[in-house]
């Protein structure tokens, strides 16, 4: 998992709340297991027609905005079913932050499991993010995580609240694999031990 640090980036206004997972990537999008590739499909529904051209009024459409890495959006982010094929496509797309007044917990979780920064603020400092981001390329949000800072183009710096081990985490870039792999030497001295155990099997049984 890429670590997270300090991002500098443009951000994209998304000014819809109740954003659940169906709309950040369509189910008919569901049938595979690989992480890379969903980008496209993300928001699908609000991003093609039914020709399948792009739909030239939504925001990650437009020019300003199509390497946009943070999205300032609604509340309740990320509700609906517990897709992790959500955060899949954001992550493929180039989002890296989602900064919102509230997440759906397990959209929320999952964010944090690929690299995915998600930013609880209250309505109003999304609400100037929002207004921050629609002066397009020019604008950039400065996110810091070691300092948990979201600041605005014009300097003013907003404070995040964030667990401990996950913000650990996502410094290190470390998920659930990285944190098992961490602990390989106590696992294989563990093994080392404990050849022989009876309640272990044999090679011959397995």
């Amino acid at each position: 998992m890429e670590a997270f640090g300090r991002l500098e980036a443009v951000a994209a206004p998304l000014r819809m709340a109740n954003v659940d997972t169906d709309k950040i990537i369509p189910a008919r999008f569901l049938k595979t297991i690989k992480r890379s590739g969903l980008g496209v499909h993300a928001f699908a529904g609000l991003r093609y027609r039914e020709d399948g051209s792009e739909n030239p009024d939504f925001v990650l459409n437009k020019d300003k905005y199509r390497r946009a890495k943070i999205l300032v959006a609604g509340e309740n982010f990320g509700c609906g079913s517990s897709r992790e094929h959500a955060p899949w496509a954001l992550l493929d797309f180039g989002i890296r932050c989602v900064i919102a007044p509230s997440f759906a917990d397990i959209f929320f979780n999952n964010c944090f499991k690929n690299g995915i920064l998600p930013i609880v603020l209250p309505e109003a400092e999304c609400a100037a993010l929002m207004d921050d981001a629609d002066s397009g390329p020019n604008a950039r949000i400065i996110v810091d995580l070691a300092a948990q800072t979201v600041s605005r183009p014009d300097g003013e710096a907003f404070s995040f609240e964030i667990d401990p081990f996950r913000k650990r985490c996502l410094l290190e870039g470390l998920d659930d694999i990285g944190l098992t792999l961490e602990k390989a030497g106590s696992i294989d001295a563990y093994e080392a031990d404990h050849v022989g155990a009876p309640w272990l099997p044999s090679i011959e049984q397995v």
